[in-house]
C-alpha cells in the first residue's frame, strides 16, 4: 500500500454497519474500530474522535451521526476521515457528491480506508467509480430483494416478520401458527364478529382478562399488544389467507385464522367500504360436474347479502353452466343453489347407504372369502414360481452352451429371446397373483365402507370430504334441469339392486309378527345369507 504523508492531519474515525442485507458480509462496528485504530497507529495519524452508527446509507439524510461529522469537518475540526471502505461513508449519490465536493474544495484533505487513501489531487474518476459501485450495489440489491420477495409471495409465503398470532419458521422460511397466541387472536376475531364489542373493549379483554403478551424478541416484545396493533390485526387480510404485495393479492399457504367472509364482515362492522378486490373461493363441486345439455363445465359463484338488523354479511353459493361453447345454444341458464345440489347428491348416497348390521355381515363374508382366496392363490403362486425357476435355469444352461461353443450365435439369440419373453410373462403373472386377493378385497371393502359411512362424511364434512364422497359415487356427473345424473361405479350395483328389499325384510322382523323365536331366527338367517351372497 502506498500512503502519502498524512501525519499532519487530524482524522475522524467513522464506523458503520446496517442491520439490513446490504451489510451482511461487513465487519462489525467494534471490529472496524479496532482494525482502524491499528492502522492509525501504523501510519502515525491522529484520531480526534470516533463516530459509530448503525444506520443504512442507501438513503440521504438518514444518518444523524454522519451528518454531524460532515458539519464538523466543514467547520474545520478535522481534515480527514478514517473508515473501513468508501461504501461505509455513502451508498447514495447525494452523500457521495457531498464528500467529493469537500475533497475538491480541499476542506476534506484525506479519506483513509483500510487499503488506500483518497486525496484532493487524485483523479476524481477513481472516487466516482468506487462510490458509483457502492450506489449501484444498493440499486441491484433492491431489485434482487424485490424479485426474491415477489417469488416468495407467488409461492404462498409472506416476506418479513409474521403478524401477531404467527411465527417465522426459520428452517424452511415459512410461517406457522404461534401455539401460544394463535387461539387468543382468533378469539378476538370471534368477539369482533359478534358486532357487540368495540376494538378498545376487545383490546382490554385481550391484555387484561386473557393475559396476552407479544412474543419476546431480542430488543422488543413481551408486552401487552398496543391498541393500534389491534386495528391493524382487524384490517389485515393475511389472517384470511391472502397475501397483499405491491398492490396485488396472492393466495397464501399459511394456516388461515378466519375466512374471507369473516374478514369482509369485520370490515363492514368497522365501517370500511374497502377496495374492490378479486375474490378467490374454493367450491366443493366445480371441475367435477358438467352440463347435461351442452357438456360445458359447471361453475360456481358466491352472492352476498348484508342483513342490517343483524349487522352480518351472509353468503350464498350457486352453481350454473359456464356456456362456453358458443356454437351450442344451451338453455340451462337457471342456477342451482349449493344446498339443493348437496341434497341431490345425498339422495344418490341414500340409495347406497346400508345399516351397520348389514355392513358387519358383509365384512364377515368378505373375510371368509378372503381366507379361501388366499389358499387358492398360494397354490397358483407356487406353480408359477416353479415354472419361473425352471425357465430361468434353461436360460442359464443355454448361456453356458454358447460359452462352450456347443451352439452358434443364431441359435443362441433365437432361443434366448424366447426364454426371456417367457420369463417376463411369468414374472407378470406372479405380480398379478400377488395382487389378486388384495385387489378384489380392497375394491369390495371400498364399496361397503362407502355405503356405510358416506352420508356421515358428507353431512357437515369439509370441502375435500364432500369432493371425495361425490367422486366415490361414480363418474360422468351431469347436471340438467335441476337434476343430477351419475354413472355409478359397477361395484355398487349389488347394493343398489338388492339391498333395499333385504333392509325392508330385516326391519320387519318385530317380535309381535312372529309366533316363535325360531321363525324369526330362520327369517333373519335368510336375510343374512342372501346379503352375504351379494
Amino acid at each position: 500500500m502506498d500512503y502519502h504523508d498524512n501525519k499532519q492531519y487530524k482524522y475522524f474515525l467513522y464506523a458503520r454497519k446496517s442491520s439490513e442485507s446490504e451489510d451482511r458480509q461487513v465487519q462489525s462496528i467494534d471490529d472496524q474500530t479496532d482494525r482502524l485504530k491499528e492502522l492509525a497507529q501504523t501510519l502515525g495519524i491522529t484520531i480526534k474522535q470516533i463516530f459509530t452508527e448503525a444506520k443504512s446509507a442507501k438513503k440521504p439524510n438518514n444518518r444523524p451521526v454522519f451528518t454531524e461529522m460532515m458539519e464538523r469537518i466543514e467547520a474545520g475540526e478535522a481534515d480527514g476521515i478514517l473508515c473501513w471502505q468508501i461504501n461505509r461513508l455513502s451508498r447514495n449519490p447525494i452523500d457521495s457528491a457531498q464528500i467529493q465536493w469537500l475533497l475538491q474544495k480541499k476542506v476534506l484533505k484525506s479519506i483513509q480506508t483500510i487499503d488506500r487513501e483518497y486525496r484532493p489531487e487524485d483523479n476524481v474518476l477513481l472516487f466516482n467509480v468506487e462510490s458509483g459501485m457502492a450506489n449501484q450495489f444498493i440499486l441491484d440489491l433492491s431489485k434482487n430483494v424485490k424479485r426474491g420477495n415477489l417469488c416468495k409471495v407467488k409461492n404462498g409465503w409472506k416476506p418479513g416478520l409474521a403478524p401477531i398470532g404467527y411465527l417465522n419458521e426459520l428452517e424452511n422460511h415459512t410461517i406457522i401458527p404461534d401455539p401460544e397466541r394463535f387461539d387468543l387472536i382468533r378469539r378476538a376475531w370471534d368477539y369482533m364478529l359478534t358486532g357487540n364489542y368495540t376494538v378498545p373493549q376487545i383490546h382490554k379483554m385481550l391484555n387484561d382478562d386473557w393475559g396476552f403478551r407479544t412474543k419476546k424478541r431480542k430488543r422488543s416484545g413481551g408486552k401487552p399488544v398496543a391498541l393500534s396493533s389491534m386495528y391493524k390485526i382487524f384490517s389485515n387480510i393475511f389472517y384470511a389467507g391472502v397475501l397483499l404485495y405491491d398492490g396485488k393479492e396472492y393466495a397464501g399457504k399459511h394456516k388461515t385464522m378466519i375466512t374471507l367472509e369473516e374478514y369482509d364482515q369485520v370490515q363492514v362492522i368497522l365501517g370500511k367500504k374497502g377496495k374492490p378486490r378479486p375474490k378467490t373461493y374454493t367450491f366443493a363441486f366445480t371441475g367435477m360436474i358438467r352440463c347435461g345439455e351442452c357438456g360445458c363445465s359447471i361453475t360456481a359463484e358466491k352472492k352476498k347479502k348484508f342483513i342490517k338488523s343483524e349487522q352480518e354479511l351472509r353468503y350464498y353459493t350457486y352453481y350454473h353452466c359456464t356456456r362456453r361453447k358458443r356454437e351450442v345454444n344451451c338453455s340451462q341458464r337457471k342456477s342451482i343453489s349449493e344446498t339443493t345440489l348437496e341434497n341431490l347428491i345425498l339422495e344418490e348416497v341414500g340409495k347406497l347407504t346400508i345399516l351397520p348390521e348389514f355392513f358387519d355381515w358383509a365384512m364377515e363374508a368378505l373375510n371368509q372369502d378372503n381366507d379361501n382366496e388366499i389358499v387358492d392363490r398360494t397354490k397358483i403362486y407356487e406353480m408359477q414360481h416353479q415354472s419361473l425357476t425352471k425357465t430361468q435355469k434353461e436360460l442359464d444352461n443355454l448361456t453356458k452352451m454358447r460359452y462352450r461353443e456347443l451352439i452358434d450365435d443364431e441359435m443362441f439369440i433365437k432361443e434366448s429371446e424366447e426364454l426371456k419373453a417367457k420369463i417376463k410373462k411369468l414374472q407378470q403373472e406372479l405380480r398379478e397373483t400377488e395382487k389378486r386377493a388384495e385387489d378384489w378385497l380392497e375394491l369390495t371393502e371400498k364399496a361397503f365402507h362407502f355405503a356405510r359411512y358416506a352420508r356421515e362424511h358428507f353431512d357437515g364434512g369439509s370441502i375435500e370430504e364432500k369432493k371425495e364422497v361425490l367422486s366415490g359415487l361414480g363418474s360422468n356427473f351431469l347436471l340438467k334441469d335441476q337434476k343430477l345424473d351419475i354413472s355409478l361405479h359397477s361395484y355398487f350395483e349389488p347394493i343398489k339392486n338388492g339391498y333395499k328389499t333385504l333392509e325392508a325384510e330385516y326391519l320387519a322382523l318385530e317380535p309381535n309378527k312372529f309366533a316363535s323365536t325360531k321363525v324369526k331366527t330362520e327369517a333373519l338367517t335368510s336375510v343374512i345369507t342372501r346379503w352375504q351372497a351379494r
